[in-house]
């Protein structure tokens, strides 16, 4: 579920989860993924050459895992919310077919120049295991007072 407004730095706590996210990553999915990310690698959109390369089905590629993890975190923080670092580790495959459920855990916070940081350790999961896994800071805009 989006969120409609910004969340209050002030009020996030280390340890508060972030609220999941499930893609059902379909033929469509992997193929536009590719698409809009210019990655014409035929394991992307190609199932008879996906399946000579030892695959499955066709797969996501880390160019639309890493607009999803974004995704994932701005729903979650909300419009004003910037993704300032985000750095991921692929695992298992996201084949079409399956589906991914994203979560995770706010592990710090501070301020840097007048913005509230936010860090974030969070997953996204197959029925196979841990498809991405990683780490991201998260900028939040401090104007507001505390109550």
């Amino acid at each position: 579920m989006t969120t409609r407004m910004t969340l209050d730095w002030h009020a996030i706590r280390v340890g508060d989860p972030i609220t999941p996210m499930t893609i059902d990553v379909t033929a469509t999915v992997v193929v536009a993924g590719a698409i809009a990310t210019r990655d014409f690698m035929p394991v992307h959109h190609d199932r008879d050459y996906a399946n000579a390369q030892g695959s499955p089905n066709v797969f996501m590629n880390i160019m639309t895992d890493n607009g999803y993890c974004s995704r994932f975190l701005t729903d979650w923080a909300g419009p004003e919310a910037m993704v300032r670092k985000v750095a991921i580790r692929l695992g298992v495959p996201a084949y079409a077919g399956s589906v991914l459920e994203y979560t995770g855990t706010v592990t710090a916070k501070s301020e840097l120049g007048g913005e509230g940081i936010v860090e974030v350790a969070f997953r996204a999961t197959n029925e196979q295991g841990d498809h991405v896994s990683g780490t991201a800071a998260i900028g939040l805009p401090l104007a507001r007072a505390r109550s």
